[in-house]
C-alpha cells in the first residue's frame, strides 16, 4: 500500500515543509521569542527587518531558500528515482 501512496505522501511532505518554513506568526505565538531557546529563522528574518538590519536579514533569507531548494531536490530526486525503478 505504501508503494501506491508514495506519491501523495511526498507531496504531502513537500506542502507541510513549505508551511512549516513560512510560518512566523504561529511561532512567536507558540514558541515565544527567547534569543538562543526558541527563536528560529523565519522569527530572526522578520524581527531583524523591523530592527532596521536588512542586510542579516537578506542573508538568513537566502539561507532559509538554498535549504527549502535543498530538500526540495532531494524529495524530487526520491520521487524521479522511485517512478524509474517502477519502469
Amino acid at each position: 500500500m505504501f508503494h501506491e501512496a508514495r506519491y501523495g505522501i511526498l507531496s504531502a511532505v513537500i506542502a507541510a515543509f513549505g508551511r512549516v518554513m513560512a510560518e512566523v506568526g504561529a511561532i512567536l505565538i507558540v514558541g515565544g521569542n527567547i534569543a538562543g531557546y526558541t527563536r528560529v529563522m523565519t522569527t530572526t528574518i522578520a524581527l531583524e527587518t523591523d530592527k532596521g538590519n536588512f542586510e542579516l536579514a537578506v542573508a538568513l533569507g537566502i539561507i532559509l531558500l538554498a535549504i527549502s531548494f535543498a530538500v526540495n531536490a532531494v524529495l524530487h530526486g526520491v520521487q524521479k528515482k522511485g517512478s524509474i525503478a517502477a519502469l
